[in-house]
């Protein structure tokens, strides 16, 4: 056999391995929090207008001249290219996952979709000179991508059910689906809370992405544009400040009754374990955020201030989706490759 022949088998080997497609949805998770990172540290050094042009950096090049916003605004479109080819890789693990599912195809898929969006708005934004409203939708999809992302770690962490047999005249049955054609489905899921508790953490999880909105709302009336004589809106920035601080303390209140409900409840210890991160990182972004109008918008913790915002965007989505657990199938319907994993799982 030729040597691009085995490269190319152990690759597809590699691809079919339900732990690369695990391990490679979470690498997407911590890409994508990065580039939301990056692309406040843009505007937060003045460089969103370093690049002129889209997609050449000006009229003239591809790449950047030697200026620092230039180089800053370029360096994160280097960023966000990584970002989009680790997406391309998601997607190809989850179509070449062994037994293959379909929730994981489409969750990753929905990465491409989100990432094309993001390709076209980040292009609107620098040829509108920044305007807010293409600021706040480029930075509300970035965060619906990172959501996606960890919705797809998560499932790809799941066992997986029983396993069809190929369509194709391949090995049938639970145990034998394990070819080109085979599918999977994760077991069904088991609620651990009550109801109400369900329904009160998809009311922080609702509220938190009202928060976020309120928080781009301040964002583009506020000082930080991203380049000298970037319009604004013509928003009080006190006004839309308290709007914003008062959604946070409405979440505040609902997370420490939501959770006080659920420890006298002695729900699962798991679910309260992620509470209690969920509510130490709520109570670290309230508290940045109020240093933060009280001290006049100073740059270092507008940032600290937009990572903590991902962060409680992280820690709400993986606190709800701890609600439910997904019991491993039988060790017979488990594809032979994956019992490992399968027992790994059901340890966690």
């Amino acid at each position: 056999m030729s040597a691009p022949r085995r490269a190319l088998r152990r690759l597809s080997a590699l691809l079919a391995d339900p732990g690369f497609c695990r391990r490679s949805a979470g690498v997407a998770v911590v890409a994508l929090a990065l580039g939301i990172v990056s692309g406040g540290a843009v505007r937060l050094t003045g460089s969103g207008l370093g690049c002129s042009d889209w997609p050449n950096c000006t009229a003239t090049s591809v790449v950047a001249p030697l200026q620092f916003h230039a180089l800053v605004e370029f360096g994160n479109r280097l960023v966000n290219v990584v970002i989009t080819l680790g997406m391309v890789l998601v997607v190809l693990a989850s179509f070449m996952r062994r037994p293959r599912r379909t929730d994981l195809v489409v969750l990753s898929s929905g990465l491409i979709a989100g990432i094309l969006a993001e390709i076209v708005l980040g292009g609107e934004t620098v040829l509108h000179k920044l305007a807010p409203q293409f600021v706040m939708s480029h930075f509300l999809v970035a965060v619906v991508l990172l959501v996606n992302a960890l919705v797809l770690y998560h499932r790809a962490r799941q066992p997986d059910g029983a396993a069809t047999g190929q369509p194709d005249g391949g090995p049938t049955g639970a145990a034998g689906g394990t070819g080109p054609g085979a599918r999977a489905w994760p077991p069904p899921a088991r609620c651990l809370v009550r109801r109400g508790h369900l329904w009160a953490s998809r009311g922080m999880l609702a509220l938190t992405f009202v928060v976020v909105v309120l928080g781009t709302v301040v964002t583009s009336t506020g000082p930080h544009a991203g380049a000298p004589g970037v319009p604004r809106f013509g928003f009080s920035l006190h006004t839309v400040a308290q709007l914003h601080g008062t959604s946070v303390e409405v979440l505040l209140a609902l997370t420490v009754a939501t959770l006080w409900s659920m420890h006298r409840a002695r729900v699962a210890p798991a679910v309260l374990r992620r509470g209690e991160v969920l509510l130490v990182v709520l109570v670290a972004q309230a508290a940045v955020g109020y240093s933060q109008y009280l001290s006049g918008d100073p740059v270092l913790l507008v940032g600290i201030h937009l990572a903590g915002a991902t962060s409680v965007v992280m820690a709400m989505v993986f606190f709800n989706l701890g609600l439910y657990t997904r019991d491993p199938a039988p060790a017979a319907q488990v594809p032979p490759g994956d019992r490992r994993t399968a027992r790994e799982l059901a340890r966690t």
